[in-house]
């Protein structure tokens, strides 16, 4: 197997210049990562409990955590449901990083986000860490979550989403599977960019772990306030860069997170004022990766391919 290739210089000085639509200069994605009904636990057989939630530690791993399973049992039965009252108030299409299993276990859930219009991606079949899986394994399990959401959804997702990274063999698998349109299996950029993979000129539209609820089940932060200021913060100094670069903005919640009141009123006051912005373009990762690929068509290099001249319009 042959291993990916570091690149430490991306665009470095010479990075895409124009506009999101409307004349937008930085384009807003919140992710909502549902997994709850898809993690690990001893009652689906995986003889384990799942972390990150909102219990400081963890019990002996011999015995089942009942408490872990109500945390995430919060986020099926009333964060979520919260998230999306919130969306629909705002006006706002977000993008669902949902876990096939997750939305086949909430059929509400997903009834709810087709009548919503929000973007399905991929987060996997379950939450599952698919550097530990086999080639063949991971190529199964690509296919199933496809055909769970076509049965569940009426539709296929164009994105992928892995739990935190992917495998060596994750990106090739999602081209050779041929419908999707990104994925987001990185961290490592402010904007889109293209891969090689094979001969294909692939996709990445970066997602990011600062701007995320998790820095509440990780104890980073503990007052909703902070949330809010953070990526307004982020916000403010994107549009104050102001160098003709289109940026995107990617911010992460999780229903048995922010699905909590305190938190969801956070959330509601950062898209509020985000929507008080004319520069400022909410959109989905899917509607991200389609302007990008009609205005930054890729250009084949010596090394793979980078993303074109700004086509206007």
């Amino acid at each position: 197997m042959s291993l990916p290739d570091r690149d430490y210089v991306g665009y470095g000085r010479h990075q895409p210049l124009g506009t999101w639509p409307g004349g937008a200069r930085v384009a807003l994605n919140i992710a909502v990562n549902i997994e709850e009904g898809s993690e690990r636990s001893w009652w689906a057989g995986d003889r384990q409990n799942e972390g990150l939630s909102e219990v400081p530690r963890a019990i002996d791993p011999r015995y089942r955590d009942l408490g872990v399973e109500s945390v995430y049992e919060y986020g099926s039965r009333a964060g979520v449901h919260r998230l999306l009252r919130m969306f629909d108030r705002l006006g706002v299409r977000m993008t669902a990083f949902a876990a096939a299993v997750a939305l086949e276990r909430t059929p509400e859930v997903a009834q709810w986000l087709n009548e919503s219009d929000h973007e399905l991606c991929s987060h996997g079949y379950r939450w599952a860490e698919a550097w530990q899986l086999k080639e063949d394994d991971e190529r199964a399990l690509i296919a199933k979550a496809v055909e769970t959401f076509e049965r569940v959804m009426g539709r296929r997702p164009v994105g992928w989403y892995s739990r935190w990274m992917p495998s060596l063999n994750t990106r090739r698998l999602l081209v050779e599977e041929g419908g999707f349109m990104y994925d987001s299996d990185s961290y490592n950029d402010d904007i889109p960019y293209y891969v090689k993979v094979n001969e294909s000129a692939h996709l990445v539209v970066p997602y990011t772990m600062a701007y995320n609820d998790t820095h509440f089940a990780y104890g980073q932060m503990t007052s909703p306030s902070d949330f809010e200021e953070y990526c307004t913060k982020a916000l403010d100094y994107l549009l104050a860069e102001d160098d003709g670069v289109p940026r995107m903005m990617s911010v992460g919640v999780h229903p048995r997170l922010a699905g909590q009141a305190a938190r969801a009123s956070a959330l509601e006051s950062f898209i509020a004022t985000a929507q008080g912005r004319t520069d400022v373009w909410i959109a989905t990762r899917e509607q991200i990766a389609q302007w990008w690929r009609e205005q930054f068509p890729p250009v084949v290099t010596t090394t793979g391919f980078t993303s074109g001249e700004f086509q206007g319009g």
